[in-house]
C-alpha cells in the first residue's frame, strides 16, 4: 500500500464541478454491448441470456430504443435468503436480466467514476482495488506500526442501512455531481423502482454504488472535521482508532449526530475497546497486533462452500470467483493450516484462475 498512514493524502478532495453530456455515452451502442457482456457474466448458461448473446446486435438496438424512449423498470423478483455472516434473513431483490440489469450496467459504466472520484482512500467495498484484502492490509499495517494511536478502537454499524437510505437525500446528492437531465432521470427511475418509501434494494447492481456514495460526506466529516487519524469504512461498517478513550466517545457522539441528519441511525451495539485486550472482529476477520485469523462463522462458510464446489462435475465462473476470493482472504491471514486442510485438497486454484480469465475474454469477444 503506497499511501502514507497519516496526513492529507488520506483524503481525496471531492470534485464539486457537475458533469454534463453523459447521455450520449450511456446510449452509445458500444457501451450497451459492453453492458450486455458485463451483465451476462456468470449467467451465460441461462437460455434467456444465451438468446440475447446470440442476437447481440438486435438486442443492442432494442436497449438503445428503450433508453431513448424512456426506461420503465420491471418488477423485481424477490428471494429470501439467510445471511450467515450476520445471522439473519435478508430479502434479495433481483431485477430482470433484460432489460433491467443491462440498463443498470449501461448507466454505471459511465457514471461510476463520478461516484468514486471524491472518495476517502480507505472507504472500501464496491470499489475496484479496494476490497477486503485492501482493508485487511491497512488494518494490519497500522496495528503494527502505531501502537500509540491504535490503543483503543471503536466499531460502528448503521442500522438497516440499505432499507433506510433516504431517497430524496440520495437524489440531491446525485445533482451535486451530475447536471445531465436524461442521466438524472434514469438515476431517479432506478431509485424509484424500489417500491418502499425509503431505501435501495439489496441485490440490485446499482445499490452498492448508491449506498457507498451516500456515505461519502460522512467519510470527509470524520477525517476533515473530527480529525480522526485512523479510520476505515467497509460499506456501513466503520472502524476508528485513537489513543484517548474519552475523545473516541466524543467522536462517536458527533458521528451519530451527522448520521441522524442523513436520516440514518447507528446500531446500539457499538463499544470502545482496548486493542491489546481483545481481538478486533471486523469484516469477517479477527485482528490481533501481530497476526490475523478468520471468524469462526467465516471458516464454516468457507468449509461448506469449498466442499460443495468440489463435488460438482464442472467448475463455473461463480464458483471459481468464490474460490479465488477465499484464497485471497486466507493468503493475507495467519491461516496456513486452514488452506492446507480445507482448501488445496479440494480445489485447483490455477483451474479457477483459468475459468475467470476465459470468462473475461468472452466479454470482449465482439465489439
Amino acid at each position: 500500500m503506497s499511501e502514507k498512514l497519516i496526513g492529507k493524502k488520506d483524503i481525496k478532495e471531492p470534485v464539486m464541478k457537475r458533469k454534463g453530456n453523459l447521455w450520449n455515452d450511456i446510449i452509445d451502442k458500444n457501451n450497451i454491448q459492453k453492458a450486455i457482456y458485463n451483465a451476462s457474466k456468470g449467467k451465460r448458461n441461462r437460455a434467456t441470456v444465451k438468446k440475447i448473446l446470440n442476437n447481440i446486435v438486435h438486442y443492442t438496438n432494442e436497449i438503445q430504443k428503450i433508453l431513448i424512449s424512456g426506461y420503465v423498470a420491471s418488477e423485481y423478483d424477490k428471494k429470501k435468503i439467510f445471511d450467515g455472516a450476520r445471522q439473519k434473513e435478508r430479502i434479495i431483490y433481483r431485477p430482470k436480466f433484460y432489460p433491467d440489469q443491462i440498463v443498470h450496467w449501461c448507466l454505471m459504466q459511465v457514471v461510476e467514476p463520478l461516484f468514486i472520484r471524491g472518495n476517502y482512500i480507505f472507504s472500501c467495498a464496491s470499489i475496484k482495488g479496494r476490497g477486503q484484502i485492501y482493508a485487511v492490509k491497512y488494518i494490519q499495517k497500522i496495528l503494527k506500526k502505531d501502537r500509540k494511536y491504535t490503543k483503543y478502537n471503536l466499531k460502528l454499524d448503521i442500522n438497516k442501512f440499505y432499507p433506510t437510505i433516504n431517497k430524496s437525500i440520495l437524489k440531491c446528492k446525485f445533482r451535486r455531481i451530475i447536471k445531465d437531465r436524461n442521466t438524472l432521470t434514469l438515476l431517479d427511475t432506478i431509485v424509484d423502482s424500489y417500491a418502499e418509501p425509503t431505501g435501495v434494494p439489496i441485490g440490485n447492481y446499482t445499490s452498492q454504488f448508491f449506498a457507498n456514495y451516500y456515505l461519502q460526506d460522512l467519510d470527509h466529516f470524520i477525517k476533515e472535521k473530527l480529525k480522526i487519524k485512523y479510520y476505515i469504512r467497509y460499506m456501513d461498517d466503520m472502524l476508528i482508532f485513537g489513543n484517548n478513550k474519552k475523545k473516541i466517545h466524543l467522536a462517536k457522539n458527533e458521528i451519530e449526530k451527522f448520521i441522524n441528519k442523513e436520516n440514518l441511525t447507528l446500531k446500539s451495539n457499538w463499544r470502545v475497546a482496548k486493542t491489546d485486550a481483545e481481538p478486533i472482529d471486523f469484516i469477517g476477520k479477527r485482528f490481533y497486533r501481530d497476526y490475523t485469523t478468520i471468524r469462526d462463522t467465516t471458516f464454516l462458510r468457507l468449509k461448506r462452500r469449498i466442499r460443495k464446489i468440489s463435488k460438482k462435475s464442472t467448475l463455473n465462473y461463480k464458483d471459481a470467483t468464490a474460490v479465488i476470493s477465499y484464497h485471497g482472504m486466507l493468503k493475507h491471514t495467519n491461516t496456513y493450516k486452514v488452506k492446507q486442510k480445507y482448501l488445496y485438497p479440494f480445489v485447483d486454484i490455477d483451474k479457477c484462475k483459468e475459468v475467470i480469465q476465459n470468462e473475461s475474454r468472452k466479454r470482449y469477444k465482439t465489439k
